[in-house]
């Protein structure tokens, strides 16, 4: 546990330190957020706030992972990065690297559309392709890998994408999990609409998973104490636990910064790297189903546009909401952006509570 304190505390004072110096390297170069003229007109006055702080959010928690573990490995209390831990960074920083030429071309051409959607559409499965072959891999002495082809809710269900052979399987799994990631990219990204909504919103779900991993790791098949119908069959729940708590602090270091009115935006190097973490630990905490309610918030975001945009082409322009996504609907009901913001966070806590409980009720029920 000292690991995890270690980890988030460190990346906390990275973020918090970090984010100011980075907002001022952003100025010298005039990268600055280019704003939409459709949307509310008090966004406007947010035209030319630097843009890209997710690289801050997604330095500090690499940081913090790496030097967690050398510290715990000087100590001898460490065995050093875990392949779970590892394919969850990858996963995470792969999708900021996609986020992040997507934001380059939008500050320097000046324009709200950055990379075309076929070109995000491949960087995103490219990643999303080789973090799902790659989770299929690398068993530990117990022979489990980082994750399965089984469907998870809050732990593998009897239902097994492999049912028609290993290949097939493995098939099904790379579109399953790419389902899973660009949904949750998607989400987290249509969410980073105003001042820290996204950031705040995600704190909760790290915060969820680190919980996760932690009881994951107490009540783990390896321990003899534990029996086996209420075990995990998690490969490496406390790393995953140590990288949520580093998400958690650095998204609490960046929210400092990030707080209306904001002085820096995450922008889709952010969103994405956010959407591709949450997405990982869906995947290797075997909690995929529950993803639904545990983001809950950005799942709400995300239908509001598919029904904003079906209702307009299914009835001929006419609109459900006065704007999508759902924040920027209550903006123009009069809402002030800090109201906004705040009870939607209230909305993203509560559906973490609801998943958290459903995760805690399930073993007690086995128990």
């Amino acid at each position: 546990m000292i690991a995890l304190l270690i980890a988030s505390a460190s990346a906390l004072l990275l973020a918090l330190i970090g984010t100011p110096l980075f907002i001022r390297l952003l100025v010298s170069k005039s990268y600055g957020q280019f704003i939409r003229d459709d949307g509310p007109t008090a966004h406007h006055t947010k035209r030319g706030t630097p843009t890209m702080g997710g690289a801050v959010i997604v330095g500090s928690v690499v940081t913090a992972y790496f030097a967690t573990h050398l510290i715990m490995g000087a100590a001898g209390v460490s065995d050093g990065p875990t392949a779970s831990g590892l394919l969850l960074l990858m996963v995470t920083v792969g999708m900021g690297v996609v986020g992040f030429f997507d934001d380059y071309i939008k500050i320097s051409k000046q324009r709200s559309l950055g990379l075309s959607a076929p070109a995000k559409i491949i960087g995103q499965t490219m990643v999303g392709i080789l973090f799902a072959i790659l989770a299929l891999n690398f068993p530990d002495e117990n022979g489990r890998t980082p994750a399965s082809t089984a469907i998870s809710f809050v732990r593998d269900t009897a239902f097994d994408l492999a049912f028609a052979g290993s290949l097939v399987g493995a098939i099904l799994f790379i579109l399953w999990s790419n389902l899973i990631i660009t949904a949750a990219t998607n989400g987290v990204n249509l969410a980073d609409g105003l001042d820290g909504l996204a950031t705040g919103a995600s704190v909760f779900v790290f915060g969820a998973y680190m919980l996760m991993g932690i009881w994951q790791f107490n009540q783990r098949c390896a321990s003899p104490d534990v029996p086996a119908n209420i075990c995990y069959e998690v490969r490496d729940p406390l790393d995953l636990a140590l990288i949520a708590g580093a998400m958690c602090g650095a998204l609490v270091g960046f929210l400092w910064w990030n707080t209306s009115p904001a002085k820096i935006f995450m922008g889709d190097t952010g969103s994405l790297a956010i959407g591709g973490a949450i997405a990982g630990f869906a995947i290797l905490s075997r909690t995929q189903l529950l993803l639904v309610i545990m983001a809950g918030l950005f799942v709400m975001i995300t239908l509001s546009v598919i029904i904003q945009v079906g209702f307009f082409k299914l009835s001929g322009g006419k609109r459900v909401f006065k704007m999508a996504p759902l924040q920027h609907h209550f903006e123009l009901k009069g809402w002030q952006e800090v109201t906004v913001v705040v009870r939607f966070w209230v909305l993203a806590g509560l559906f973490v509570a609801v998943a958290l409980g459903i995760f805690y009720a399930e073993w007690v029920v086995l128990l």
